[in-house]
Parts: C-alpha cells; sequence; structure tokens
C-alpha cells in the first residue's frame, strides 16, 4: 500500500537516521495512512479511502460529501 492520502496529498518524507558514531543512514517518514470505508448517501454506495488520520478527523468535520468533492477536485479518482 502506497503511504500516500487521497484528501490532504500527504507523502512520505525523507531524511537520516544518526547513529551514536555519528553516521548516516537513509529513512522514511510514513504518514499514517489508514484504509477507510465511507457510505455515500448521494451515489448510493460505499467508498473505499486511504487517509491520514488528520484527514480522518477532516471527513469528521466537513462531511463525506465535502471531502469526495475535495478529493475529485484534486484529480483524485473516488
Amino acid at each position: 500500500m502506497s503511504a500516500h492520502c487521497q484528501l490532504t496529498g500527504s507523502k512520505p518524507g525523507f531524511g537520516n537516521n544518526i547513529s551514536h558514531s555519528h553516521r548516516r543512514t537513509s529513512r522514511r517518514f510514513d504518514p499514517n495512512v489508514q484504509r477507510k470505508r465511507y457510505w455515500l448517501p448521494g451515489e448510493g454506495r460505499s467508498v473505499r479511502l486511504t487517509l491520514s488520520a488528520r484527514a480522518i478527523r477532516t471527513v469528521d468535520s466537513i462531511g463525506i460529501e465535502a471531502a469526495v468533492a475535495r478529493i475529485r477536485a484534486r484529480g483524485g479518482k473516488v
């Protein structure tokens, strides 16, 4: 599963692990991405979205219809 949020567009960040001897190795900072299913009453079907934890709270506050409209405005497929 790709660590990518459909609503906010958050993707992994990259940086370094720094050991005790101060050697640097590459690492990824993945967003907290979950697969969540919502019922779309306007279309009479359910949709499964890949959302970060912050985006799940956004959907709870603005509603699923507005969230799907934002995803479609960004060019995402729902």
